[in-house]
Order: structure tokens, then sequence, then C-alpha cells
């Protein structure tokens, strides 16, 4: 009988843009509840949970789901654009995250989400955190994105529109 193993909890730090790329691809399609992501302002803070789409194991076969905590530290502002905080219960899909820097080494880091929704967050510098919590299921299927160049386009201009 063969004993199947469970993947290693995945674990990142992003300290520059090279680091938070690695996490932004780990993040792909991850799933945010409205309500599960927060601004901290006594500890500086941006934190959230997330159920994030497993990309490593999909590339092996089983398609999997786990549960994520995500915080950004340093942050000393957010806006928020097309959703609103007080709807809890929305949930988003996260497309990818990036960072600008302003001036060194503050900056702004952008969550976008799909449908034109996005987080921008105001940081004294760039310091992220990754952390799977243990929790996996089976996800209804791979997540799709549409092929098509100027769809994507339309996607990346969508987030940047909403955020000014």
């Amino acid at each position: 009988m063969s004993e199947i193993l469970a993947p290693t909890p995945l674990r990142l730090i992003a300290l520059d843009k090279e680091d938070l790329d690695i996490v932004s691809a780990n993040l792909q399609d991850a799933l945010v509840l409205v309500g599960e992501m927060a601004l901290l302002p006594d500890t500086r803070q941006f934190a959230f949970l997330a159920s994030r789409f497993d990309w490593v194991m999909a590339a092996s076969g089983p398609l999997e789901r786990c549960r994520a905590g995500v915080h950004f530290d340093g942050v000393v502002g957010a806006a928020y654009s097309g959703f609103s905080l007080s709807d809890k219960a929305r949930i988003l899909n996260l497309l990818r995250v990036s960072f600008r820097e302003t001036q060194a080494p503050a900056g702004e880091v952008d969550l976008i989400f799909s449908g034109g929704c996005a987080v921008r967050l105001k940081v004294e510098r760039l310091e992220a955190k990754l952390g799977d919590r243990g929790e996996r299921w089976k996800a209804c299927g791979l997540p799709g994105h549409p092929c098509q160049e100027d769809t994507q386009d339309e996607a990346r201009g969508e987030g940047q529109n909403a955020l000014g």
C-alpha cells in the first residue's frame, strides 16, 4: 500500500520586486473574501486570508487549493477600488501583486483582482510574507484565463485604471 505524502506548506518572504514576483505567481487565482482582509494601522500591516490555487501541485496532476495567510509590513495607507469593504461576503479573484518604488525604499503595492477590483498599499518598504495554513482540498477545476493578447492587456489596464 503506497502512502500519499502531503506537500510541504509554502512559506515565502518578499523583500524586493523579484521576491514579490514569486509570491504573486503563487497567489495567482487565489480567492479572497473581502471580510478576510484588513488594514491594521496599530501594527502597520495589511493582512488577508486566501484560498490559494496550488500551481506547483497542478503541474504534477492533483488540482488543489489551500488556505494561506498573507501580510505586508510597513503599511501606512490603503486605497480600495471596484468593491466596498462593507461587502464582506464578496469573493475576489487575485490576478497579480506588484510593487512600484516611489521614494526608496517606500512605494506602492498593488493587488489586482479580476473585474476591475484593486487594493493599493502605500508602504515604507517592501516586506511581504505568505504562509500556507495547512488546510487543503480538491479544487473544482483548473483556473482559466483568456489567451488573446488584447484581452490580457485590457485586464491589466482595468486594474491600473481603477487605482488612477
